[in-house]
């Protein structure tokens, strides 16, 4: 049964709660799910919780590499934590009801995140380009404080960016039905529900797409142009091998995101496509945040490196004492 709150008369009624669907209508396969998705949750923080310490904690990764790649993690952890403790909350309960606010707020964390993921990619993959187009200079290029000018740069438009979404999809009147089809509170999924007029935010949901989605994904487009220009002029095939091995964590990572998010938001039309969505939502939104830390370590010599390193402290620390 809709929640909604009388507003004015009886015949004026605003919805100030809704309710998901889930990922699952099945009871018995979500508490099977349930051990599975609260497990990959847990190995998101570890891996990226684990990936910020060592990062920050070894002198040979103090680098922009990896100094973007920490907050690459920060960002995994924040986006994965605003979808999989309610996510999981909600595999136990018959009915999946969520406030107004805490929908809203769920969406503001969701797009702030997502979107500074996009600007981060790009903010990477330039200086992917500068290490490789001008190694040289790139010490002097890439500096302490541009670095941070960078990822202030990369915050400050996705929290933007999120905020003037969220005013104006949440300022919408909405008397219902309140039931979003998906496991989390999406804009695609949530805007059809309004009973007022949903021009303006489409509009700002699709001009935030424009510059902060694709703007990002064309700032990357070119930067691998010209990093696939800079290795070709590289006459040691080893070394071009070399440069090229240096951006495929970073290609991985892209693909994945791009791929996944893309899929998701051109085409939202068919019972068969809400289906296929929450399958691609889990990719993204909860896959992806898992995957990133082990994309960039799995076949990193600088990262195997630091661990033993580590490790090795570790191992000598009681011995001293």
């Amino acid at each position: 049964m809709p929640s909604r709150s009388v507003s004015g008369d009886e015949n004026h009624t605003s919805v100030d709660m809704f309710v998901l669907l889930g990922l699952l209508n099945q009871t018995e396969l979500q508490l099977i799910l349930f051990p599975v998705f609260l497990g990959t949750y847990l190995m998101t923080l570890i891996w990226n919780l684990a990936l910020i310490i060592l990062i920050r904690m070894d002198s040979h990764l103090q680098t922009p590499m990896y100094f973007f790649l920490s907050f690459l993690s920060l960002i995994d952890i924040c986006y994965s934590s605003s979808i999989s403790p309610r996510m999981l909350s909600d595999f136990l309960k018959a009915e999946k009801k969520i406030s107004f606010i805490a929908c809203a707020t769920q969406y503001f964390v969701l797009a702030w995140m997502g979107m500074s993921e996009c600007c981060l990619l790009a903010a990477m993959a330039y200086d992917r380009y500068v290490a490789i187009g001008s190694p040289l200079q790139y010490s002097a290029i890439m500096v302490p404080s541009l670095c941070w000018r960078m990822v202030a740069g990369v915050c400050g438009s996705g929290f933007l960016s999120s905020l003037v979404q969220t005013v104006t999809c949440f300022n919408l009147y909405y008397c219902g039905p309140n039931v979003i089809h998906h496991f989390f509170c999406d804009m695609p999924q949530i805007l059809p529900l309004s009973c007022s007029d949903p021009f303006i935010s489409q509009l700002v949901l699709f001009l935030a797409a424009v510059f902060v989605g694709f703007g990002s994904f064309l700032v990357i487009l070119l930067s691998y142009v010209f990093i696939a220009v800079s290795i070709l002029k590289i006459a040691s095939l080893k070394e071009c091998i070399k440069a090229f091995k240096t951006c495929s964590s970073h290609l991985a990572t892209v693909t994945l995101f791009y791929g996944t998010v893309l899929s998701v938001y051109l085409h939202h039309s068919s019972q068969h496509s809400t289906k296929q969505d929450k399958v691609l939502s889990v990719v993204y939104a909860i896959l992806i945040p898992m995957l990133n830390p082990l994309i960039y370590s799995l076949r990193n010599t600088e990262i195997k490196g630091a661990l033993k390193r580590m490790m090795k402290k570790a191992a000598h620390r009681p011995q001293k004492e």
